[in-house]
C-alpha cells in the first residue's frame, strides 16, 4: 500500500542544497526513514539524480557499524565527495546510533560527536546532508543548541486523516471511525486485522517508547512515569499541571513524588514526542498563563492502546484529532481564554473565563476554532458561540462539528464545518 507524504516531501525539496543539515525528527515509527529513503529517494531518481549520487548509511545495521565513529563517517564521505564531480546526497539513518569518540589530537578534550561530523560535511559544496534519528537523541532543543541555525528541522508526525484516507480509500465515515480508533501510525495499514493492529500499538509503548525513555533518562520511578502517562492519556484535552497530578497520585497512594519530579517526567514525555502541550493564552491581554495547560497525544491510536481501548469519549478524541491536524499543518496552537462579566450570588460583577478550544496563529493572522462533536440545543450553541463574541475582532471563526454534512456560514460570519470536511480541506486556514 502506497503512503504519500506530500507536505513533508515538499519541505525536503525546498531545502535542497541550502547549505544546512536537514534533520528529520519525530516520534519513533512514524515514517522518518520511509520518507527519506523511499519517498525522497524516488523523487530524486525521477528528477535526474543517479543512484550512485545518493550515499545511504544505516547506522542501525551491522554493515555500516564502522560509520558510528563520527570521524570515520566524515572521512568516508569526504573521500566520496573529492572523487565526484557531481552533487552528492548523504542520507544517514538512525543517527542516534553514532558514538562519541576521543579527539585524537586532544584525548582529554571534548568528545567528538555526530554533530561535529555533520557540521564538517555540511561545509562541502557538493554534498547535501540529511539525517534521521530517534526522538530520544534527536530532540529539537538539542538540534537548535548544537547546530545553532545550521540545520533545517523537518518534524514528522503520524499520518494525518487526509494521508490515511488517501491510502485506504472507501467510505470517508468508515475510514474516519477506523482512524479515530487505531490512529495514524503508518504500519497500522499493513496489519491484517483488528487484533494485530491493537497488539502492535500496545507493543509500541511497552517495547519501544517506555524502554527508550527509561534507559535514556535513567528513570528511577518507572511506576510513576507510567501513572503519569495513563493520567495524560485518560484526560486528553483537560487542563492540568504537575501539582494536580501529584495530588491525584497521592490519592492513589503513590507516595514520595514531588511536583518537580512529575514536571521532569512530563518533559520526558514531551521530548519523546508522545505528547504536545498547549498553553492557555489570554486573547485580550495577549499573554500566556504559566499553568495549567492541556496535553494532547501525538497519535490517538497510541492513546487508545495505552488505556486498553476503553474510554472512547468521542468529544475528547475529536478534539485531539483536530489539534493534531492543526499541528501537522505547522500552525501555532494555543488554548484561548476570554472573559465575560457576570453577577455572582452576592450581586457583585466578576470576570468569568470562557474558553476557545484553539487559537491558531499563522503568518501574524489568527483563526479561532471550537471543536464541538454535536450541537443539539440552543444552549449548547450559545455556549460555543459566546467566546467568539467576546473576542470581538475580525479574524475568522470556525466551529468544527461531527453532526453536520455541508458547511455553512451563520449570520455572524462564523463557519460551521463538518469534522471530515475540515480534516480534508488543506486550504481552509491560510496565512
Amino acid at each position: 500500500m502506497e503512503i504519500k507524504r506530500d507536505s513533508y516531501l515538499q519541505q525536503l525539496i525546498s531545502y535542497r542544497f541550502d547549505g544546512l543539515v536537514k534533520v528529520i525528527t519525530g516520534i519513533r515509527r512514524c515514517g522518518k526513514s520511509y520518507l527519506l529513503k523511499k519517498i525522497y529517494r524516488d523523487y530524486l531518481l525521477a528528477n535526474g539524480i543517479k543512484s550512485e549520487q545518493i550515499i545511504t548509511i544505516d547506522l542501525d545495521l551491522v554493515k555500516d557499524i564502522k560509520y558510528r565513529n563520527p570521524l570515520v563517517l566524515s572521512s568516508y564521505v569526504r573521500e566520496q565527495a573529492n572523487e565526484s564531480a557531481k552533487e552528492l546526497y548523504l542520507f544517514v539513518d538512525e543517527i542516534q546510533m553514532s558514538d562519541e569518540v576521543d579527539n585524537p589530537y586532544n584525548p582529554n578534550g571534548k568528545k567528538i560527536t555526530f554533530y561535529d561530523a555533520l557540521n564538517d560535511l555540511r561545509s562541502l559544496d557538493n554534498v547535501d546532508v540529511y539525517v534521521t534519528g530517534s526522538n530520544s537523541r534527536m530532540l529539537s532543543s538539542d538540534i537548535l543548541t548544537e547546530f545553532r541555525g545550521r540545520s533545517d528541522e523537518i518534524r514528522i508526525h503520524p499520518l494525518s486523516f487526509s494521508e490515511y484516507y488517501a491510502a485506504v480509500g472507501g467510505d470517508k465515515n468508515e475510514a474516519f471511525d477506523d482512524y479515530a480508533f487505531y490512529g495514524g501510525m503508518p504500519l497500522i495499514l499493513s496489519r491484517p486485522d483488528s487484533a494485530a493492529k491493537m497488539s502492535y500499538l500496545k507493543s509500541l509503548f511497552t517495547e519501544v517508547y517506555l524502554k527508550d525513555i527509561v534507559e535514556r533518562k535513567n528513570i528511577s520511578r518507572q511506576d510513576v512515569l507510567e501513572q503519569i502517562l495513563d493520567l495524560l492519556c485518560s484526560s486528553i484535552g483537560s487542563l492540568t499541571n504537575p501539582a494536580r497530578i501529584a495530588d491525584t497520585l497521592k490519592s492513589k497512594q503513590t507516595a514520595g513524588v514531588s511536583s518537580n519530579t512529575i514536571r521532569t517526567y512530563i518533559e520526558h514525555l514531551l521530548d519523546a514526542f508522545l505528547f504536545s502541550e498547549s498553553k492557555r493564552y489570554d486573547v485580550k491581554g495577549k499573554s500566556y498563563f504559566d499553568s495549567p495547560s492541556k496535553y494532547y497525544c501525538e497519535d490517538i491510536g497510541l492513546r487508545n492502546a495505552r488505556i486498553g481501548f476503553r474510554q472512547q469519549e468521542t468529544t475528547h478524541i475529536m478534539e485531539n484529532i483536530v489539534y493534531n491536524e492543526l499541528i501537522n499543518r505547522r500552525f501555532s496552537v494555543d488554548v484561548g481564554v476570554v472573559y465575560a462579566r457576570t453577577i455572582n450570588q452576592n450581586g457583585n460583577s466578576v470576570r468569568t473565563p470562557k474558553e476557545i478550544d484553539f487559537v491558531v496563529t499563522s503568518g501574524g493572522k489568527k483563526t479561532y476554532i471550537q471543536s464541538a462533536y454535536a450541537i443539539s440545543t440552543e444552549e449548547k450553541l450559545e455556549a460555543e458561540l459566546r467566546p467568539f463574541f467576546l473576542v470581538n475582532d475580525s479574524f475568522p471563526k470556525i466551529i468544527v462539528r461531527k453532526d453536520i454534512g455541508k458547511r455553512w456560514y451563520d449570520e455572524n460570519g462564523i463557519l460551521n464545518i463538518s469534522l471530515i470536511d475540515f480534516l480534508l480541506d488543506k486550504d481552509l486556514i491560510r496565512e
